[in-house]
């Protein structure tokens, strides 16, 4: 290919400055800084490169924005032999000189590009020239990419397309002077500059076209073209996206529909048979169905821009984002809040998270000065240009604020070792009183935090999408790149291997006897009677059970190890004759199953173990993969990508699976009156506190004096402290409450209200209360019924509908893994006694057939 030379200096070549911009790689000759810092700004091209006498002109150069620095091999070689250029990137040298002298650079002082100083014909002819450039081709950068040899007869050099395309055949680039180059169709003495720049192009089309990606300035695709010289030329004279249509000749993008394109650049790939355009697309988009790409709508940071920038012109009055548009103050307090929760965040999707807010708010301060995306990614590459950089110390107000954070707890620890009696901040939880609080307020209490599933199902829709087309490899790529665990196969089948599931004596022991409790349960549970009523004489029905086939079960896992997760949902299923029963479950750092997993999938029955979590193990199991069983329907609890997978498959017509229940933060609600003991309710509070900051938490305190409940408050503190997951503790407990109430039918009438998914019974007689309890996940009665024996042992299922769901949903069940199917059968007799009213019902409703399957056989009876 060729290298305009573009001499700032002189004026009769400043009316190709643009086009040849467009190029990408641009040798700037009598340049200096103040120039070159100016064209960068004019163009918002950071590809040219500009010669140096020596390094600290260079680190000038570099820092101005400049891509490559071209040195003299003298001037190179002293550098390198003074370690002068230690830390900068060999792709940002370029090195200039005669054959022999470029010869002479050992490989170790490889720069990337050389310039060799010869005249065109030389270089077309000289075997050593060529020699030269075929081992300098195959010698790849340290960072990936192609070393190139360039030939630079001079300024005077006058180069023709056939010389182009010559020297492309043997390696060779070659710089052209932008005195020679016109973007005009024909210009006496000058080439056109698509006609050099296609020179080095191929292509295998008969048509002679070559085939074209069109990208937008943040590298997303936004439809595949053709083009030919004579498009590439009129696209580089007018700035635009100009095509060749295979019928109609020259296509000016946009042209008709309004949704034209700037040009920003032109390239090839590596083969250099095919091109890229890179443009800024205006209007409704590149497609002709009015989306932004051919590939569908944008999704993430450019749909999230698209939006932004939509509703900062037509945002409905109101609304939020109209809010955050028009008060300065609020998008500042939001985006100091979220950068505060991000620097806080420790788990990898609390990160995710935070950093979404973050850059949501973010970028709505960014639309609304004007700057996009674009704007902030030049400035990126601009800032990456720069070989010189800050130390990166934060400002004062910052540094003192973090040194001051971590001095906390350090000042903490001494004065607990000083003095022992001496607490932290409090861990207590918000009180109210039921007699001085609103309806209004009451309202609030019932409410858990809004989840907004849009976003989380926008994420989620195409990680399914892709485990549905690609099946195991996404499987494989997806955990490789969540869990940093590359797998060779996703997928264990049965029988297990032994070694995988060994177990110290002790948990298999308390495994085997919390499996015997719940298969006690859950099989008293099964529905092995036929249900048989003769509504009438001659008409019998029946209702009979039969298992849902093939069901699939989500543990979670990550650092945690759940085996009572895989008892809860495999015992039931087992018990209502599941064929098929797949476990999903994240595998471990080294790529294994917790052994205490497998040996429950074992006792299960389970066929298959996928290894795998997230939304692509929900993906697997809903549509099925070469080693993933497709199920009917998918049970378990998991975080809210999980859980919004789920809802996505269920939604799936073509999908075909249910679900068990939706499900939200982890929550209990516990009753207690004065008999209860302060230590016991505290540890019931706590035990579902620590599972995570979003735990929701209420104590319904009944007739308790302020004594009584501080008793309750400092075993609270107390026990949380010393807890391992205290952190944890700290942030779930002050967002929860205790309401202070008089009797125990209000305790019960909120408590029915809030429909929890584990309610605690901690008063007298808490047996008299369970008539009255209309809605709860799962009822814990009296001292020694702590919730943690239903989670793992007792024999109940501790998967529990949350979120308020207890008033139409029940927790896991054996009935869960089963449907029920009803039979009729009539004799003659009864079809006789019935057949009127069947008859005279469907006439009412216009069904003529339903009415005749009935009256010829009642026809024949009356005979």
């Amino acid at each position: 290919m060729f290298i305009p030379s573009f001499d700032v200096t002189d004026p009769s070549q400043s009316a190709l400055k643009t086009t040849i911009g467009y190029l990408g790689s641009v040798i700037l000759e009598n340049a200096n800084i103040d120039t070159i810092k100016s064209l960068i700004q004019e163009t918002g091209s950071t590809l040219y490169w500009a010669k140096a006498d020596n390094v600290d002109q260079a680190v000038q150069l570099w820092d101005a924005g400049v891509y490559k620095v071209i040195f003299s091999v003298d001037t190179y070689s002293t550098a390198i032999a003074n370690d002068n250029l230690n830390g900068i990137p060999e792709e940002r040298i370029a090195v200039q000189g005669s054959l022999n002298s470029l010869s002479h650079l050992t490989q170790q002082q490889q720069p990337s590009s050389f310039i060799l100083e010869a005249p065109v014909g030389d270089a077309l002819t000289t075997e050593a020239v060529h020699q030269f450039a075929k081992t300098v081709r195959t010698q790849l950068l340290a960072e990936g990419g192609e070393r190139r040899v360039i030939v630079n007869g001079g300024s005077d050099s006058l180069v023709t397309l056939d010389a182009i395309a010559k020297l492309n055949a043997v390696n060779l680039d070659v710089v052209v002077s932008a005195a020679h180059l016109t973007a005009e169709e024909e210009e006496q003495g000058k080439i056109n500059v698509g006609q050099a720049y296609l020179a080095s192009a191929k292509t295998d089309r008969a048509d002679g076209l070559f085939t074209t990606m069109v990208v937008d300035e943040r590298n997303t695709a936004l439809g595949l073209v053709y083009s030919s010289v004579k498009s590439v030329a009129e696209s580089l004279k007018t700035g635009q996206g100009v095509y060749q249509s295979r019928n109609r000749g020259l296509w000016y993008k946009g042209a008709t529909s309004g949704a034209t394109q700037s040009l920003v650049r032109i390239d090839y790939d590596c083969d250099g048979d095919a091109l890229r355009f890179i443009v800024k697309q205006h209007g409704t988009g590149f497609c002709h169905l009015n989306t932004r790409t051919c590939f569908g709508a944008d999704t993430g940071l450019g749909a999230l821009q698209t939006t932004l920038q939509s509703r900062k012109e037509n945002a409905p009055a109101g609304s939020y984002t109209a809010r955050l548009f028009n008060d300065a103050k609020l998008l500042r307090a939001k985006i100091m809040e979220e950068a505060e929760e991000l620097c806080d965040a420790t788990e990898k999707d609390e990160v995710a998270w935070e950093a979404a807010d973050l850059i949501y708010f973010a970028l709505t301060k960014c639309v609304s000065s004007g700057v996009s995306l674009e704007d902030i990614e030049k400035n990126l590459d601009k800032k990456a240009r720069k070989v010189t950089r800050r130390p990166g110390n934060a400002k004062p107000k910052w540094s003192e604020q973090s040194e001051k954070k971590e001095e906390e707890p350090k000042k903490a620890a001494v004065q607990e070792e000083e003095q022992p009696k001496k607490e932290e901040g409090r861990i207590e939880m918000m009180t109210y009183d039921i007699n001085d609080i609103s309806a209004e307020k009451r309202s609030e209490l019932l409410l858990r935090p809004i989840i907004d599933s849009s976003e989380i199902i926008n994420r989620v829709t195409p990680i399914m999408k892709d485990v549905r087309e690609r099946g195991d490899a996404a499987l494989v790529d997806l955990t490789a790149k969540f869990d940093r665990v590359q797998l060779d196969c996703p997928t264990l089948k049965a029988p297990f291997d032994e070694k995988l599931m060994q177990l110290d004596p002790e948990t298999k022991v308390a495994i085997d006897q919390a499996y015997d409790n719940i298969f006690k349960f859950h099989d008293a549970q099964m529905d092995r009677d036929t249900l048989t009523v003769e509504t009438m004489p001659g008409v019998v029905c029946t209702r009979f059970a039969r298992p849902i086939e093939r069901v699939g079960l989500y543990v979670p896992g990550g650092t945690a190890v759940l085996p009572s997760t895989t008892l809860m949902l495999g015992i039931p299923a087992k018990v209502a004759g599941c064929s098929e029963i797949v476990i999903a479950t994240p595998p471990r750092p080294d790529g294994s199953v917790v052994p205490e997993v497998l040996y429950v999938a074992h006792k299960v029955g389970a066929s298959h173990v996928l290894l795998a979590g997230g939304a692509q193990a929900v993906a697997a199991m809903a549509y099925g993969t070469q080693t993933v069983p497709k199920v009917d329907k998918i049970c378990g609890p998991g975080n809210q990508y999980v859980t919004a997978a789920k809802m996505v498959a269920q939604n799936d017509t073509s999908c075909l699976v249910s679900i068990d229940m939706p499900a939200g933060p982890s929550e209990v609600l516990v009753i207690a009156d004065k008999t209860s003991n302060p230590a016991y309710t505290a540890s019931d509070l706590l035990s579902q506190a620590e599972h995570g900051v979003d735990s929701q938490v209420v104590l319904v305190a009944v007739d308790l004096s302020d004594d009584e409940l501080r008793a309750i408050e400092d075993q609270v503190h107390i026990q949380a402290t010393r807890l391992p997951r205290v952190d944890i503790v700290r942030q779930s407990i002050p967002k929860s409450y205790t309401l202070k109430v008089k009797t125990l039918d209000e305790a019960v009438a909120f408590s029915n209200d809030y429909a929890p998914e584990h309610l605690i019974l901690h008063n007298d007689n808490p047996e008299d209360l369970l008539p009255k309890i209309m809605h709860a996940g799962s009822v814990f009665v009296g001292p020694y019924s702590p919730e943690s024996c239903g989670d793992y042992a007792s024999g109940t299922n501790h998967t529990l509908p949350t979120y308020g769901y207890s008033r139409m949903y029940s927790g896991v069940n054996t009935l869960t893994f089963v449907k029920h199917i009803t039979s009729q059968q009539l004799t003659a007799d009864g079809l006789n006694r019935l057949g009127d009213t069947v008859m005279r019902l469907a006439e009412i409703e216009g069904l003529e057939a339903h009415r005749n399957a009935v009256a010829i056989r009642v026809a024949d009876i009356r005979k």
